[in-house]
């Protein structure tokens, strides 16, 4: 009886929270019966036929499927590779600074891009390189050199749209590793400097040793996202000109489920993503906790 006085507060806190994944993460999930169905609003749940896997089957043998797959896993491959490392390496950098007010400047500037929506990344980006009136763009006339057309080259869409990715989370991400590095016994620095190791090794065998756990579960939690890549900055950067390379699963069910108002197929292509970064985790999982890691559970 002590002790459930005691813990009830604790408790008492808990509910806000549990409330929050109730509404809003579990009990919408009530609505991926539709993925089944032939769903139509006036007729609702109930009232829609039952087409079973028909919506799944129409998804992989849509002649888009590949084109979207593709695109799907360049891009996630590429925030993986170049964006996941860069908040682990800045926080290194930042570790390292020993001026308190510089240290403090240097985050701030690293964090303020998170705060502005895409919406001012894109038109900022839009401003410097139109071709029309950019002004990098404009710089570069005036001194007789080609302009670079990032906004409707292709080849340009994937780079523009990770610089940007990096540009507005890599501080941000670095927030969590800067805690775990302020969690690391200063001992361990000072036995490892009487022993002789530079700064180099003190990183190498002190630092990313006490980071190894955080990082491990950021990229296995990561996985579970493969597939959504955040149809907003996509979408906005999405033109006609760059369309073959930019559509992407996040996009397309946009224009499914939201233009075209094909709710049942478009909760299909949302299951299948779900489904494919579910899988991701427990391979990622198993092989964290056979390589002697905690994992995520």
């Amino acid at each position: 009886m002590g002790y459930a006085k005691r813990a009830f507060p604790i408790y008492l806190m808990i509910v806000p929270g549990m409330l929050f994944f109730l509404i809003f993460k579990y009990l919408p999930m009530i609505g991926i019966v539709i993925a089944f169905k032939d769903y139509n609003p006036f007729r609702g749940f109930g009232g829609s036929d039952w087409v079973g896997m028909d919506q799944f089957v129409r998804l992989f043998t849509e002649r888009d499927f590949i084109p979207l797959l593709s695109n799907t896993l360049i891009l996630s491959a590429m925030d993986i590779v170049f964006y996941f490392p860069m908040p682990i390496l800045m926080a290194l950098l930042l570790n390292e600074i020993r001026l308190a007010a510089f240290k403090k400047t240097v985050q701030t500037v690293l964090y303020a891009p998170h705060f502005l929506s895409w919406v001012v990344i894109v038109g900022m980006t839009v401003v410097l390189f139109s071709t029309e009136f950019g002004g990098v763009n404009q710089l570069l006339k005036s001194w007789d050199l080609p302009v670079l057309n990032v906004l409707t080259n292709e080849s340009a869409f994937r780079w523009v749209w990770l610089i940007q990715n990096m540009w507005n989370g890599v501080g941000w991400g670095t927030i969590i590793f800067l805690a775990a590095l302020s969690s690391v016994d200063p001992s361990l620095y000072e036995a490892a400097a009487i022993d002789g190791a530079s700064r180099l090794k003190q990183i190498w065998h002190v630092t990313l040793p006490a980071l190894s756990r955080v990082i491990i579960i950021l990229f296995i939690l990561r996985l579970g996202n493969f597939m959504d890549l955040g149809f907003e900055h996509i979408l906005l950067l999405q033109n006609p000109l760059n369309l073959s390379v930019s559509d992407v699963f996040d996009t397309y069910v946009y224009r499914q489920g939201i233009v075209q108002g094909d709710f049942s197929y478009s909760s299909a292509v949302g299951i299948f993503k779900s489904l494919v970064g579910l899988f991701l985790i427990i391979i990622a999982n198993a092989v964290a906790k056979r390589a002697g890691q905690e994992g995520v559970y």
